[in-house]
């Protein structure tokens, strides 16, 4: 986590713009419009992270949510994952202000695959999410329907039938079949 106090005002980008647009590789970066795999998807992991947050007590999470990122010596990057877990040890309960576009790597960054997604930009802000100090990344592939997760230690791939759990969420255990399955229909 990198102080960022005294960053330049004018990199932050307009929070309207739909698709968010990302500030990686000293570029302006829109995001993919999401199609229906994806929005499931990313639906899945709001719901789970965020019934995981409230039942532990130990943090927020959101979607498409805005950080402001410095590293050493680097232009600040802006970053807006499908989804975000941060824990109140990093930004504390009762701190609004500071949620409200964070200045600290999420501890969880959840990426979601679209088409057209650049493998330079993908490799990028797993760099960067881990420099400034999250604890995991995960790439879903909603296509493919695996997972690979980043940390410190390397990257992991996981596929349909694989459990997926880290020290970064205490408590998420999953499937990653579970990521994908569609809710059953009317009886």
């Amino acid at each position: 986590m990198w102080n960022t106090a005294g960053l330049d005002p004018e990199l932050l980008i307009d929070p309207q713009t739909k698709p968010a647009t990302e500030y990686v590789l000293d570029q302006f970066v829109q995001k993919m419009s999401p199609r229906g795999r994806h929005a499931f998807a990313q639906s899945w992991f709001v719901r789970t992270f965020y019934r995981l947050a409230e039942e532990a007590g130990r943090g927020r999470s959101g979607a498409e949510w805005d950080f402001l990122l410095a590293l050493p010596g680097e232009r600040p990057k802006q970053l807006v994952p499908d989804v975000a877990y941060v824990s109140y040890e990093r930004i504390a309960h009762d701190d609004d202000a500071a949620a409200e576009i964070p200045r600290v790597a999420p501890n969880v960054a959840v990426e979601i695959l679209s088409p057209g997604d650049r493998r330079d930009v993908r490799r990028e802000k797993v760099r960067v999410y881990l420099s400034a100090g999250s604890d995991l990344v995960l790439f879903v592939d909603p296509e493919q329907q695996t997972i690979v997760t980043f940390d410190r230690d390397g990257e992991r791939r996981y596929s349909a039938n694989d459990v997926v759990e880290h020290p970064a969420m205490v408590g998420l255990r999953f499937c990653v079949a579970d990521v994908f399955r569609k809710p059953p229909p009317p009886k």
